[in-house]
């Protein structure tokens, strides 16, 4: 009786280990897949200039830029400014853009014939589609994101100042 009954605690034994493993298996999968899905971030937005011209007829100490920014799903730009006026175009996608200070004005239509959609003033959120541009100025102080599902696609047009970065990171 005796080795009946220890039988049946080794049994029990074995079975709770069992099932605690299977527990630990289980809590590290998940473990796992919070550390994938908390170290996964969108790539940062890939800044490709396309054309520079340093000292434009007309601008002297400046530099004329022309580049392509692509913005995946879900990546962020940070707050910042543009040391020049800047004029962005999107191509594809939607961008949610940000005033901190300042305003941006969304366009629409051909360069020449552009028309005012909105201004965005400090503290205010828009959406900017494909078709519309913004001109921003150095006083405007920005941020923006991808909140959508597909690829943010910009064309960027800035007169700097010709030492310039693209765009100064702010606190």
């Amino acid at each position: 009786m005796e080795t009946t009954r220890r039988s049946k605690l080794k049994v029990g034994h074995r079975a709770r280990l069992a099932l605690a493993g299977l527990g630990l298996v289980a809590l590290g999968a998940v473990g796992t897949a919070a550390a994938i899905s908390a170290t996964t971030e969108p790539p940062a937005p890939k800044y490709v200039s396309l054309a520079r011209q340093v000292n434009p007829i007309g601008a002297p100490g400046r530099a004329l830029n022309l580049s392509r920014v692509v913005i995946q799903p879900g990546a962020k730009i940070p707050l910042h400014m543009h040391q020049g006026t800047q004029v962005s175009y999107i191509q594809s996608g939607t961008l949610t853009y940000t005033v901190q200070s300042g305003q941006a004005r969304v366009m629409t239509g051909p360069g020449d014939d552009g028309k005012v959609l909105r201004v965005i003033k400090a503290g205010q959120t828009a959406r900017i589609k494909a078709g519309q541009w913004l001109v921003e100025q150095p006083s405007d102080h920005h941020k923006a994101a991808n909140n959508g599902k597909k690829p943010v696609v910009i064309y960027l047009a800035n007169l700097l100042l010709k030492n310039a970065k693209p765009s100064k990171l702010l606190p």
